[in-house]
């Protein structure tokens, strides 16, 4: 298993640089033992007009056998039938890039305190590898490299050179060439691509293939045309760590359409998060524009403010954001975040830190699981609801069934929905036309499509409602985000299992909670201990 890494250099700027920048000295062969054998380092040629490392990697077969115990880890499909005589010694793989990350691990994250400027600055470089798997062809080589800005050549190689009707093989030999890439940059396309070209693995992938795939795929991975491939193939087509890793790149991506950082983009359903996208600047200054996910949330506790609400629940809160905001105002005297997903709720409670509040603030904040579709007591007798970016994540014939849940069941005082706005889409230049703000988006209405719905919904269930534009309002399209105030019209309906505050009654048949009266309602739930322990 063979690579070769190649520059040219002039008196001044001498291609030997490239031992500095490898951190592996031109005059010495070096060897480095690995999991699956010993890799090596050389340099066939190194003088001030051009330098080349070789990168040798010896395969231990058997090693390779026993560690992957005959299950197919050995890298290929092929591995099981053949597990002693296979192309994984010789044919450019995953072995290869780990062993790239390896050795040249310094090299890979840009470091080079001898020379710190040529690190950072492009070079002429020239990358081989004489034998490279390429399931998809010559095609799929150039579709992967030349939107990095390589020029590819992807020669394919003979079944048998005697035999040429048997037709090629899927190997090529790879040529990159470019002027424009950093070092690091190169050494990162490559660990991520070579396996991908592969589609195969010689180790079990497991949840942190993730991280290491953001990790090099960073400022290129996000905008590249084939990135879903890239991903499905990296991680070995496991669909969920494929999913958690085009939701993390759809994050980054939108969070530089925004200008602002990933943490700063808000999440609708936990994991499974909608990025609010996208600001505009304010007042025509320079300062760095609000982002959208926080435009948003102000616009909430506003609304929930002016609705005079005590007792607010967060339906699908995601990683808690909302309810962190709500936390700090003491006029919200109970705050209960809800979700469909453990995992978002896990990171709610840490973005919370209840361990750290007083008691009597901890007492204010609740968290638990539930499925927004279905009815739940212990959503019943609450002042308001929001269900901020929401809607959007649910198939719309699943729709009624979490307007009834909501509207029909749980009922509380006042019900505030924010959902895109897709007449903006076209404001956001990096959105392709036709394509939704997340991919789990099933749908985004424009701004009449909601406000039919939501008047429907109204008109329904006994709600008043009124519209409110999140976010800078375009003359011709809207505003981004738009966002419905449902205020229920019989304030009085105990039937429905309202809590009447004023005479401190505590009405058992809708399993409301009265604090007032100090009576603990266990139908309700909302003192429940799955609900404390979330």
């Amino acid at each position: 298993m063979f690579l070769t890494i190649s520059t040219t250099g002039t008196p001044e700027r001498p291609a030997t640089d490239l031992g500095f920048l490898l951190h592996k000295h031109p005059d010495n062969a070096q060897a480095f033992s690995t999991s699956y054998g010993r890799a090596h380092v050389l340099y066939p040629e190194a003088d001030a007009e051009r330098c080349t490392a070789a990168l040798l990697l010896e395969v231990d077969a058997v090693a390779l056998v026993r560690r992957g115990r005959g299950k197919g880890r050995g890298g290929a499909p092929d591995a099981a039938l053949a597990q002693y005589v296979n192309d994984r010694p010789y044919a450019a793989s995953s072995l290869l890039a780990v062993a790239v990350s390896s050795v040249f691990s310094s090299a890979m994250r840009g470091v080079c305190k001898a020379r710190p400027e040529r690190a950072a600055q492009p070079l002429p470089l020239r990358i081989e590898v004489p034998a490279l798997p390429a399931r998809g062809g010559p095609g799929l080589v150039r579709r992967l490299f030349e939107p990095l800005g390589w020029s590819v050549t992807a020669e394919p190689v003979p079944l048998d050179t005697e035999f040429p009707q048997w037709g090629d093989s899927r190997y090529v030999r790879l040529g990159l060439t470019s002027s424009a890439l950093t070092l690091a940059q190169a050494l990162r396309h490559l660990y991520v691509l070579l396996p991908v070209l592969d589609d195969a693995k010689h180790y079990w992938v497991s949840p942190d293939e993730v991280d290491k795939l953001l990790r090099a795929g960073e400022g290129w991975l996000p905008g590249h045309p084939e990135h879903k491939l890239i991903a499905s193939r990296y991680l070995s087509r496991r669909w969920s760590l494929t999913r958690q890793a085009m939701e993390r790149l759809e994050l980054v991506r939108l969070a530089e359409t925004d200008d602002s950082e990933v943490e700063e983009i808000d999440n609708a359903v936990g994991e499974e998060s909608e990025t609010g996208t996208g600001t505009e600047e304010e007042n025509g200054t320079e300062e760095r524009p609000t982002p959208l996910a926080v435009q948003r949330r102000d616009a909430i506790v506003a609304a929930l403010r002016r609705s005079g609400a005590a007792r607010v629940l967060d339906l699908g809160c995601g990683q808690g954001q909302l309810v962190q905001e709500l936390v700090r105002d003491v006029r919200f005297t109970e705050i209960v975040g809800v979700d469909v997903s453990m995992r978002a709720l896990t990171l709610a409670a840490r973005r919370l830190k209840p361990d750290r509040m007083g008691e009597r603030q901890a007492a204010r904040v609740h968290l638990f699981q539930g499925s927004l579709v279905y009815t739940d007591k212990r959503l019943k007798g609450y002042d308001a609801a929001v269900l901020s970016e929401v809607i959007e994540h649910l198939d719309l014939p699943r729709l009624p069934a979490l307007e009834y849940a909501v509207f029909g069941f749980a009922r509380p005082r006042t019900v505030l929905v924010t959902t895109p706005n897709v007449e903006y889409n076209v404001r956001w230049e990096s959105l392709p036309a036709g394509h939704t703000r997340h991919g789990d988006h099933r749908f985004e209405w424009t701004r009449e499509e909601f406000r039919a719905w939501a008047g429907a919904v109204a008109e329904r269930h006994g709600y008043e409602v009124a519209f409110t534009p999140v976010g800078p309002d375009d003359p011709e399209v809207g505003p981004p985000t738009q966002m419905a105030v449902f205020t229920r019209t019989d304030t009085n309906d105990r039937t429905n299992g309202t809590n009447d505050r004023t005479n401190g009654t505590n009405d058992r048949t809708s399993g409301t909670d009265d604090r007032t009266s100090g009576t603990d309602d266990k139908t309700n739930g909302t003192n429940d201990k799955e609900a404390k322990a979330a």
